[in-house]
């Protein structure tokens, strides 16, 4: 274990697969995080001291020289889906994508992968998107070699997407939805994840990489197999985005006049300005084909976490076998 990788939010969703791996394929980890009381589980991911959560915010020079310092490669996983009090769009994934390739390449660290999305666009009226773009700019210009990955909609055990709209089908008969035309490419977190490790280990070239699943399929459509997995038939509904655009603002002037005490955890302006936009892997752009992945389509995956979600819940299979007991 000679070789040491940080990974910056390394215990969030998309970082705690990348640290589990890159333990599993001998590295010595350091999970950057802003709590690391809080990140104690990665520790297992490796043998007695090979994994190690430790402090560091984003937003502060010192903190990142401190965790970059010595590493070979480093892993940047950062990002922010509301800006709430200091952690803005701005600061996080404009300025803070900055900080860490500026500081990576300063301190002579081999190797950098960014973690971006699809839809990243310095030009655009979204700020997730805006700051994506600018982020991705400023780690370009500081570590040209860098690996950039932008993955569509990312599903997996700890999502915050299948989990929250399988958790709202309890509360009644109707499903809404905003976009529910817009398209989405949805992609595991383990392939995105390996996709990571490849730029780690020198497998991937130096570029941007958009990382999309198997199958591409509207909002509606994801809803309904999300439905299928979970036994229940709800009525998915389209909400207006001018009624979603006004939501949102309420939403988000609570979350302003509360100073963030209250966060908009509900749907944001900035998301509804998203959710009018598909995303997919563009036509012309490198992705899992490059990197030699195959990725794993829904159906390998949904029914292994969502089975909590169906009536019966863990009992759903035997019940059903029951039912066909009793009809023979």
């Amino acid at each position: 274990m000679s070789k040491l990788v940080t990974i910056i939010g390394g215990s969030g969703f998309v970082g705690r697969y990348v640290a589990r791996r890159m333990a599993k394929a001998g590295w010595r980890v350091r999970v950057a995080v802003r709590r690391p009381n809080e990140a104690l589980f990665v520790k297992p991911y490796g043998v007695v001291g090979q994994v190690e959560p430790v402090a560091c915010n984003i937003r502060d020079d010192a903190s990142l020289r401190a965790v970059i310092r010595s590493a070979d490669a480093v892993v940047n996983c950062v990002g922010v889906l509301n800006g709430v009090g200091a952690n803005t769009f701005d600061a996080v994934q404009s300025e803070g994508a900055g900080r860490v390739a500026r500081i990576a390449a300063e301190l002579g660290v081999e190797r950098l992968v960014h973690i971006s999305a699809i839809g990243a666009d310095a030009g655009s009226d979204s700020d997730y998107a805006r700051t994506k773009g600018e982020g991705e700019a400023a780690v370009l210009a500081a570590f040209p070699t860098a690996v950039i990955l932008r993955p569509s909609i990312i599903f997996g055990t700890e999502d915050q997407f299948f989990n929250r709209f399988a958790a709202m089908t309890r509360m009644g008969p109707i499903l809404p939805v905003v976009g529910a035309n817009t398209r989405f490419q949805p992609v595991y977190v383990d392939d995105v994840a390996q996709a990571a490790v490849a730029g780690v280990t020198g497998a991937a070239a130096p570029g941007v990489y958009e990382l999309g699943g198997p199958e591409v399929d509207t909002f509606r459509g994801l809803m309904g197999r999300m439905l299928k997995v979970i036994q229940r038939r709800r009525a998915v509904i389209n909400m207006p985005f001018v009624v979603a655009k006004a939501m949102g603002f309420g939403f988000d002037m609570v979350q302003a006049v509360t100073l963030g005490l209250i966060e908009n955890k509900m749907i944001t302006r900035d998301q509804v300005r998203n959710l009018a936009r598909d995303n997919v892997v563009s036509s012309n752009a490198r992705g899992f084909a490059e990197l030699g992945i195959t990725p794993t389509a829904m159906e390998a995956v949904l029914p292994e976490y969502l089975w909590r979600y169906r009536p019966s819940g863990q009992f759903a299979a035997i019940k059903d076998s029951a039912k066909n007991l009793k009809k023979a």
